[in-house]
């Protein structure tokens, strides 16, 4: 099975294609497809551009990306890194 992810335009976001072809920001929410459903879903977003930005699709198993680029589109799923990173130093420096 596979799912749709890409960038949002308006703020670079992480996002899959959801239920009536939305744009959503939680894995868990994004709808997932079997292969004949994937390439038209491919096929639409690439025709948003103003919505998706280099779309692609994702193999996934139960909603958790598998394939050899799991790592990366698990990360990816979570959120920015940076902001968490921010955090984390400037709980942990010293005055």
């Amino acid at each position: 099975m596979k799912l749709l992810t890409a960038n949002r335009l308006n703020d670079g976001r992480v996002i899959y294609l959801g239920e009536a072809d939305a744009a959503v920001e939680a894995i868990d929410a994004a709808r997932i497809l079997d292969a004949d459903a994937a390439e038209a879903a491919l096929t639409l977003a690439q025709s948003r551009p103003a919505v998706f930005v280099n779309p692609y699709l994702i193999e996934v198993e139960d909603r958790a990306p598998s394939g050899r680029d799991r790592l990366k589109e698990r990360i990816r799923s979570v959120g920015p890194t940076v902001g968490h990173s921010l955090d984390f130093a400037a709980r942990n420096e010293t005055p």
